[in-house]
């Protein structure tokens, strides 16, 4: 069985404009990439992809790496695996947050996953690339405040492709438990597995620090709330009483409805 989750049913109240942002600098940044030589290319994540040994060794003359690197990525499928997931969970993490605090999140969340690849490799020459690792973080943020928010799923059972509605918790175990399970895998793959699982217990961990007070966690569903605030605002006690039954039985009356 194959899934792919493309969009979450979670409303926002906001716009998430850094959201957006980040997704446009990343396609911005790519389109230069792709329009480089390939030697120029790769000599552009050699100098702007964060390389654990240099950071290890060198870490004051190579730390911006650690911000570039997220920018750059390696391919379109790459690209587009990374956007997709910042579209789906990046809106209501920043909802959340603010949009200063979102920023400040995303990067701290990157930079654990830097942190978690380096303790794993220190000694590693390549450089790692992508938004993965921030992104992680908001998977791991999200699973904390919305872990009962319903997600689109494409499911892809042998020939069969159906699409269905997941909570958020069942899609981003799934996720990381794969992660858990290619990590000792990955020097082969060229994915930076541990970055990933790095980045989302960054987001997991620093959650509860950037929340609001009034934000419960592990139990929101933003889909009830955000309808129940939408009706008492528009609804008062009164209004509410006149559709409701009366309990009061009408004298010499055997046809009222509500009489049982």
């Amino acid at each position: 069985m194959f899934f792919f989750p493309f969009k979450d049913d979670n409303p926002t109240k906001n716009k998430p404009f850094i959201s957006y942002f980040i997704i446009f600098l990343c396609c911005i940044i790519y389109l230069f990439q792709f329009s480089l030589s390939s030697e120029d290319g790769y000599s552009i994540i050699k100098v702007f992809g964060a390389t654990p040994y240099l950071l290890t060794n060198e870490l004051f003359q190579y730390w911006y790496s650690v911000l570039s690197s997220m920018f750059l990525h390696g391919g379109f499928m790459h690209l587009l695996g990374n956007l997709i997931y910042l579209w789906i969970f990046g809106d209501n993490i920043e909802d959340e947050f603010g949009k200063f605090n979102f920023i400040i999140f995303y990067i701290l969340c990157g930079i654990g996953a830097v942190i978690a690849q380096i303790i794993l490799d220190p000694q590693s020459n390549v450089p790692m690339i992508g938004a993965s690792g921030a992104i992680a973080g908001l998977l791991g943020s999200y699973i904390v405040l919305h872990p009962k928010a319903k997600i689109y799923v494409f499911a892809w059972i042998v020939i069969f492709v159906k699409l269905i509605k997941v909570p958020a918790f069942i899609v981003i175990s799934i996720w990381i438990g794969l992660q858990f399970m290619n990590v000792f895998d990955q020097g082969s793959s060229g994915v930076a597995y541990s970055a990933h699982i790095g980045g989302f217990f960054t987001g997991l961990i620093l959650t509860p620090i950037f929340k609001k007070n009034t934000t419960k966690i592990f139990t929101q569903d933003n889909n009830k709330p955000y309808i129940s605030r939408v009706i008492s605002n528009e609804l008062d006690k009164d209004s509410i009483l006149r559709h409701l039954p009366s309990n009061k039985k009408k004298k010499n009356s055997n046809k009222n409805p509500w009489d049982l």
